[in-house]
């Protein structure tokens, strides 16, 4: 049965610049969705290998929900890498980690071939060779040669890896994380289950990262990538202050 709430429902105090809203105080995290059902070049920094034949291409296809395509070139290694810009023509890095405040990232995707394919998901600083060195994010990565999903957690070249898994061919998965300031741990979900937890002994807390996103070949067949949206937020300032 559905609950009706007449008055209104808030998440900050009464007192607060929000607190006399009927509806949870927008401003509270800094969010940002991106579901795809529009797709514009320029908002993104994109890094392209293409050894193989045939060139990469990002695309929308018509899919339920909205969904942006990812092709290859058909090289082995050859990839293709997206970071967010909005426009500006560079990469805008606008989240930073900070131990106090919770943060959080949610994605649903695809790969055609689980096994012979780099992926990586998530946030991350500015980077033209991902797969290569990361050196600072909190991201998703499936390896080459494994069907086994990753949460890194990355400062400096140290890393915390967790498991959330395995990923399937060309198999819908939903991958998320909630960084909770309460307890200072990373809840790892896979299709909305919880299945681990990371410390945050290695969270990047000293550079900016970006929404991003990058698929590579394994061998010299073009691979591709499905996303089906991004959704990544931070808490602005603890509940007190608004």
């Amino acid at each position: 049965m559905t609950t009706h709430f007449t008055s209104g429902v808030t998440n900050v105090t009464a007192t607060g610049s929000g607190g006399k809203l009927k509806l949870p105080d927008p401003i509270k995290f800094h969010t940002q969705t991106l579901d795809f059902d529009k797709y514009t070049a320029g908002d993104w920094v994109i890094t392209t290998t293409e050894a193989g034949t045939g060139s990469a291409t990002e695309a929308l296809t018509s899919a339920d929900g909205g969904v942006l395509l990812i092709t290859n070139a058909a090289g082995d290694d050859d990839f293709d890498s997206l970071q967010w810009a909005g426009g500006s023509g560079a990469v805008y890095e606008s989240y930073l980690f900070d131990a106090s405040k919770d943060f959080f990232f949610k994605c649903r995707v695809k790969v055609s071939d689980a096994t012979q394919a780099d992926m990586i998901v998530g946030l991350h600083i500015t980077d033209t060779t991902p797969v290569a060195a990361i050196t600072d994010g909190i991201y998703f990565l499936k390896s080459d040669g494994s069907t086994t999903v990753s949460l890194v957690v990355n400062k400096d070249s140290s890393a915390t890896t967790t498991s959330a898994g395995t990923m399937a061919d060309d198999t819908w998965t939903t991958l998320g994380y909630y960084y909770s300031s309460k307890d200072r741990k990373f809840y790892i979900y896979k299709d909305n289950v919880l299945v681990g937890t990371s410390v945050n002994t290695n969270a990047p807390d000293d550079e900016e990262i970006a929404l991003s996103f990058t698929i590579q070949n394994g061998e010299a067949v073009a691979k591709t990538m499905s996303v089906d949206y991004l959704v990544a937020g931070k808490e602005r300032t603890a509940v007190t202050e608004l």
